[in-house]
């Protein structure tokens, strides 16, 4: 196949299914009106997060794809939660990029994440310790990652490539990465990106707390406000559950694209463990801005990795300063609203920024009272109209793994 200029890949399609939205226009209006649906679960200890409890596939399905209901409900039977989000906003972003089934069949599928579906396996162990002989055989096409692949790819009809892509909190950028470089590289003309729901057991939410990673429900501060990227008054992160998805594509003629992917940037800080790098992730951010052959001063916003993490938060502003210095773009987090939805927080982000570049605007920085720097030109507490010609999202992961995306608008038509 022909090779494809790197500047010239675009984005044709996105979805999302979060507690604030599971279509773009409701996403759209929940992140221009700052909304959050971060709320405490009961519990020993209580823990605050952004629950998806009440998603269904039939009802997804009953409103966004009728006609696809029943092929939704057979390959989803018995899934985990991963494969089930994963399966609805892959068909959603399909359909939103106006794929044909033959496009679609000759697809590749990059699943961003690994062991996404850590509360059924908690659960599956807790039954098979209380009573094996109840064990389920189809236990053995469950528990791997790669259910995702064959689920998405048996919804889909799609027989191209396939696979999972790791990277921590950084997996959905890096899986965005990934299909870009196919693309460029003439092996397929279109890729289909899916960040799943990535699930926690009580194992790990009491690991993060123990850690003092997570933000602790705290009386007489509500629920909305524990999540505090930036703001000085930031005490850890909050959880979230949401997976989305993005079609990535060579040009072709009549498609509507959302943005060029015009540079991207990936970089180690060669050490293992939590801390972060600001050195690290400056150099994922110049190496996109390098590829994007775009100048710092070209970039109208970012949407920040930042947490909500005590020292992460720190180092990011210090690596923003770094690369953009002053009064540089605007900047805000999307994690306030969404929660931290970790493995696929950065397709969460991703498809925020495509419809604030779409739609003009930037969201407000939630929660942010008392920023942490002077040196970040934070966006403020209300949203605000904003002309983004260039755009870039950031992703942070433990392991030292920092990834950086730029974008630009398409200018029209892509042929």
């Amino acid at each position: 196949m022909t090779t494809v200029s790197p500047h010239q890949v675009v984005i044709t399609g996105a979805a999302v299914v979060n507690t604030l939205a599971d279509d773009l226009a409701s996403f759209t209006e929940a992140l221009r009106q700052g909304r959050t649906a971060i709320t405490v679960r009961d519990g020993d200890p209580p823990v605050a997060g952004a629950w998806l409890t009440d998603f269904s596939v039939a009802q997804w399905a009953a409103r966004a794809a009728p006609d696809a209901a029943g092929a939704l409900r057979a390959a989803t039977r018995r899934c985990a939660p991963p494969a089930t989000t994963a399966a609805c906003v892959a068909l959603a972003a399909c359909r939103d990029a106006g794929l044909s089934p033959e496009r679609i069949s000759a697809a590749a599928l990059v699943v961003a994440g690994n062991n996404l579906a850590l509360a059924y396996h908690s659960g599956a162990w807790s039954q098979f310790r209380d009573d094996p002989g109840q064990t389920r055989a189809t236990h053995v096409l469950r528990y791997p990652d790669s259910d995702t692949i064959g689920v998405v790819s048996e919804v889909l009809g799609l027989r191209g490539e396939g696979l999972t892509v790791g990277a921590a909190s950084a997996s959905a950028a890096v899986a965005v990465i990934a299909a870009a470089r196919l693309i460029a590289a003439g092996t397929v003309r279109t890729c289909v990106v899916v960040a799943p729901l990535a699930e926690l057991s009580e194992l790990e939410f009491a690991a993060f707390m123990q850690a003092g990673a997570m933000a602790s429900p705290q009386a007489g501060v509500p629920p909305a406000e524990l999540c505090r990227p930036f703001d000085s008054a930031r005490q850890g992160f909050v959880y979230g559950q949401g997976a989305a998805a993005i079609v990535i594509e060579a040009p072709r003629p009549g498609c509507r694209a959302y943005a060029r992917l015009i540079g991207h940037g990936q970089r180690l800080d060669g050490a293992g463990g939590a801390g972060p790098s600001a050195e690290g992730q400056a150099a994922a951010m110049r190496a996109a801005l390098a590829m994007g052959e775009t100048d710092a001063a070209e970039v109208d916003y970012v949407n920040a990795h930042a947490t909500g993490s005590l020292l992460g938060d720190r180092v990011e502003a210090d690596a923003l300063a770094e690369v953009f210095g002053g009064p540089g773009p605007l900047v805000n987090t999307t994690k306030p609203l969404t929660g931290h939805c970790l493995s696929g927080s950065g397709m969460q982000e991703l498809v925020a920024t495509l419809l604030q570049m779409r739609h003009g605007f930037v969201h407000p920085n939630r929660g942010l009272t008392h920023p942490l720097s002077t040196s970040v030109r934070f966006a403020g507490r209300v949203a605000q109209d904003h002309t983004i010609t260039v755009a870039m999202t950031n992703s942070v992961a433990f392991g030292g793994i920092n990834a950086c995306l730029l974008l630009r608008q398409p200018g029209g038509q892509d042929e």
